[in-house]
């Protein structure tokens, strides 16, 4: 692709994502449910995480795409390294857990994770926004330019260093209201929820070794742009 192309793409995507993260975060206080949005607002979910997670990572695509274009190639290197660090070991493996494990989840039992009270507050076009399109975006990302992965080690490290800081945040604000973040947490005992989190830790690195996979099959292990 084009880096003209590749940019215009890159700030498309900054501007959708940044539109749905002010739509999420705006949601008018006298529509929310009072059992949705209490300690910790919008922000102990991982879904409006990743919103800004996906903002923030394509903000720095589209700055490493224009010093490109300006032929700023030393400046750019640097902003590529940073955009494939965020790409790899976050943007991608956190969207695909996040689309998947909602609507398995949803479609066990919406009530376990997304309240049927939302539907009054949130429109479909957002829940799908925050919920289906990440998958989408993550995907095209990867057919649309090639990312450098970090060694094995260095990426499984950052990725489980910032699980462990979710689920201390989730941890902290049960510690605090006495609810969890989300009502599937109250089926289990500690053992249990531990098993829990092992098990969603264990699938999000998986996604991240498959996000690996398709970035080896479609661009092979030399072809990155500096």
């Amino acid at each position: 692709m084009e880096i003209s192309t590749l940019a215009t793409y890159h700030c498309l995507a900054f501007v959708w994502y940044f539109f749905v993260t002010y739509s999420i975060t705006h949601v008018r206080t006298e529509e929310r449910p009072s059992e949705v949005f209490l300690y910790g607002g919008q922000w102990k979910y991982l879904t409006v995480l990743n919103l800004v997670l996906q903002a923030v990572f394509y903000g720095v695509s589209f700055l490493a795409d224009a010093l490109r274009l300006i032929k700023k190639l030393r400046c750019a290197k640097c902003v590529i390294s940073s955009r494939d660090l965020l790409f790899t070991v976050l943007a991608f493996p956190v969207s695909t857990f996040v689309c998947l494990s909602f609507w398995t989840l949803y479609t066990y039992n919406r009530e376990l994770v997304y309240p049927k009270s939302l539907d009054g507050v949130i429109p479909l076009w957002l829940n799908h926004a925050m919920h289906t399109a990440v998958l989408p975006f993550a995907v095209l990302e990867i057919l649309a330019t090639p990312h450098r992965y970090p060694a094995k080690k260095k990426g499984l490290i950052l990725l489980g260093f910032v699980a462990f800081l979710y689920i201390s945040w989730v941890l902290w604000i049960y510690s605090v209201t006495g609810e969890w973040v989300y009502p599937l947490f109250a089926l289990f005992r500690p053992a249990g929820l531990a098993a829990f989190f092992t098990c969603s830790l264990a699938i999000i690195i998986s996604f991240y070794n498959f996000g690996e996979f398709l970035n080896r099959m479609i661009w092979g292990q030399s072809k990155f742009w500096f």
